[in-house]
């Protein structure tokens, strides 16, 4: 990849995502109980990364409506663009950009590293895919190998509340479930280079670093996979949150 390289967002996805928000946060508002948390550790500008757990399709745009900005990046996988029920258009209009899910090639990750480098925020979720169910799955590794090609991009976790199947329908109904956006502090990775053994074990670890410190942020029930006890080589890095 091209160290000159940059990116920015086209001018009409910037004003599409300006004119939807204050429509979303109506909609979010009048279907829920909104409830945001931790806005204060939220960085004034870029770059950085939001990771965060991933139940349902109302994960992303609640995020992006409630988050200070518009001016944030997000990926969405391929198949959402070719879905009906208007999911598509929104992620057109928004400008998501394209990525293969589970499986990202390096073409696509290193679009994500131009994104930061070029001084965007970016939002993602680990997990790569909805889980339809609390419970977190294991975070893929793509985002370790994008966050080691930038120098000291901060991470901050954010854990969503009550985005379940059986919220949606509630909310339907006209009950308002309650939905939380909480944000945890910001925080950096170690350098690959600095665990011991190969490279992709550094990414795994570096991945569940990620996820354990965004399953802090959630109930019991939320944690999946990450409701276990860390390795013994993370927990040096997550004593602050224990």
């Amino acid at each position: 990849m091209s160290t000159t390289a940059r990116y920015r967002p086209t001018w009409w996805n910037l004003a599409a995502r300006k004119s939807l928000r204050p429509v979303f946060r109506a909609v979010f508002r009048a279907a829920y109980r909104v409830r945001l948390q931790g806005l204060e550790h939220i960085p004034p500008r870029g770059p950085y990364v939001v990771v965060y757990n991933h139940v349902s399709a109302v994960d992303p745009p609640f995020i992006l409506a409630f988050w200070p900005t518009h001016r944030i990046e997000t990926v969405a996988a391929v198949e959402v663009f070719r879905r009906g029920k208007g999911q598509n258009v929104i992620t057109w209009l928004y400008g998501a950009l394209p990525i293969d899910r589970g499986k990202p090639n390096r073409a696509q990750l290193d679009r994500l590293v131009t994104v930061l480098r070029s001084g965007w925020p970016l939002l993602l979720a680990p997990e790569g895919t909805r889980s339809h169910t609390p419970g977190m799955r294991q975070g893929w590794t793509g985002l370790a190998y994008v966050l080691d090609q930038v120098d000291a991009v901060p991470v901050v976790p954010v854990g969503v509340v009550g985005s379940t199947d059986a919220a949606l329908q509630a909310a339907r109904r006209g009950q308002r479930p309650r939905l939380e956006m909480r944000v945890g502090k910001p925080f950096t990775l170690p350098r690959l280079h600095t665990w011991p053994g190969p490279r992709k074990r550094a990414r795994r670890l570096n991945t569940d670093l990620m996820m354990y410190r965004l399953a802090a942020l959630l109930p019991p029930e939320y944690r999946g996979v990450y409701a276990a006890e860390p390795p013994a080589e993370l927990r040096p890095y997550l004593e602050d949150i224990e």
